[in-house]
């Protein structure tokens, strides 16, 4: 019994510590060997999406509901979604509903790709190879799976990420023993998954592709445009949209009717107005202060413009981070760390410069004082809040991009406003005399 204990144990160490080796092992057995041995090994089940992507596909489609559960929960749902896509409707449903709803749902997102993204536009079923395949297996393996490769083959390394594209001229002509590496020669091409059809159009401007591998943000490959797919790309060119950022309808055009322009971006404006006097509100409150250091008044459009700038740059890192599944609402927390992080360095340069500047100017420390640290203040705030005025946005199941700018100036400004203004009228002792 203890020697059973013991080779147990190092089953499931060497699963554990060289998983990638095994599942190198595992992708040379035929499908229905690697279904058996996951059905009566649990720790196995964890190896599945290890496999080569239409390895685990096939093999993710025939296992029972209690594998794929352990299987897709051992992994991130980033790199389970690529695998699931290749499954057809009905086999994909059955692995959906599968999963835990927690689980269900990150797979689904990471499957979903904006209309005429690349994305969108992919083949999910392209046939992936490790290093060390050699060309003779590769024709075994396309022959007996039937793969609809055209074109080309790829090499993913143990992160399923493209390493090389390989036409298939060089695999029909090369010798059976030789191995994939030596036929690959330079970086691959390839396009993000989120890339628009306008980008893709572009690329092929400069590259002449059969097919075009896709790529998710980490790199990992997640499909394939066919050339059909990349020639009604090139034909039905598309614009890269950000006009909801500011409150503009996606639906817009420069040409469409007035009606429909006005009622869409109206009630923005409204929105973006109450904004202004929500500043202007704030100004009022300390306006017995900026009437006794009327230098004040001169300086609020800096303190209010630096944070904008600062929060925008935050929103555009976040959104973009969200639009590519680099982050999603897991990554919050660390999304607010890192931008109170940069806040706070940015905000030390920029109110240095800042104090030095209007110490040159007015000649009063106080000022000079007041102004830095509300600098400080305000690149802060204005970091959280470009962060997380987006992942708000999410969580509530809204557009993230939706009039993101429009929330984060009012707090940008409003803040801003009240960190120089509350600041000024607390130190208003050593500020007496400056400017007026």
């Amino acid at each position: 019994m203890p020697s059973v204990n013991v080779l147990n144990a190092l089953r499931e160490e060497y699963l554990t510590s060289f998983s990638d080796e095994a599942a190198r092992t595992l992708e040379a057995l035929p499908v229905e060997d690697i279904v058996e041995l996951v059905e009566r090994e649990a720790d196995a089940a964890a190896l599945i999406v290890r496999l080569a992507p239409d390895v685990a596909a096939s093999v993710l489609a025939a296992v029972s509901t209690r594998v794929i559960r352990h299987a897709i929960a051992a992994v991130d749902p980033a790199e389970a979604a690529p695998v699931v896509a290749r499954l057809d409707a009905e086999e994909r449903a059955r692995v959906l509903r599968a999963l835990d709803r927690s689980v269900r749902d990150q797979v689904r997102e990471h499957m979903q790709y904006p209309p005429n993204s690349a994305g969108s536009l992919m083949d999910p079923r392209v046939s992936a190879f490790r290093p060390g395949t050699t060309v003779g297996e590769v024709l075994e393996r396309l022959r007996a799976r039937k793969s609809p490769e055209f074109g080309a083959i790829y090499l993913v390394d143990a992160e399923a990420k493209l390493a090389a594209t390989i036409p298939l001229g060089e695999i029909a002509t090369a010798s059976p023993t030789t191995r994939l590496e030596e036929l690959a020669k330079g970086e691959p091409l390839a396009t993000n998954a989120f890339a628009t059809k306008e980008e893709i159009v572009e690329f092929l401007a400069q590259h002449r592709l059969a097919s075009l591998p896709v790529v998710d943000a980490h790199g990992r490959l997640v499909g394939v445009i066919r050339n059909q797919t990349l020639m009604q790309a090139a034909e039905q060119e598309a614009s890269v949209d950000i006009q909801t950022m500011v409150g503009v309808s996606k639906d817009e055009r420069a040409l469409t009717p007035v009606q429909f322009a006005v009622r869409q971006r109206l009630p923005w404006l409204q929105i973006n107005l109450a904004t202004a006097f929500f500043a202007a509100f704030i100004v009022g409150l300390f306006q017995d202060t900026i009437a006794r250091v009327t230098a004040l008044a001169v300086l609020m459009p800096v303190v209010a413009g630096e944070s904008g700038n600062a929060g925008m740059q935050a929103v555009a890192v976040t959104l973009r981070g969200l639009a590519l599944r680099e982050v999603g609402l897991r990554h919050w927390g660390r999304l607010i760390a890192k931008e109170t992080a940069v806040g706070l360095l940015n905000g030390l340069g920029v109110a240095l410069v800042t104090g030095a500047g209007v110490f040159l100017w007015s000649r009063s420390f106080g000022l000079s004082f007041v102004i830095a640290l509300s600098m400080l203040v305000s690149m802060v705030v204005a970091g959280v809040s470009g962060t997380s005025i987006p992942m708000l946005l999410k969580a509530l199941g809204q557009d993230p991009a939706q009039s993101s700018s429009i929330f984060l100036t009012t707090v940008t400004c409003g803040i801003g406003l009240l960190s120089f203004l509350g600041l000024a009228t607390i130190f208003a002792a050593f500020l007496v005399g400056t400017g007026g």
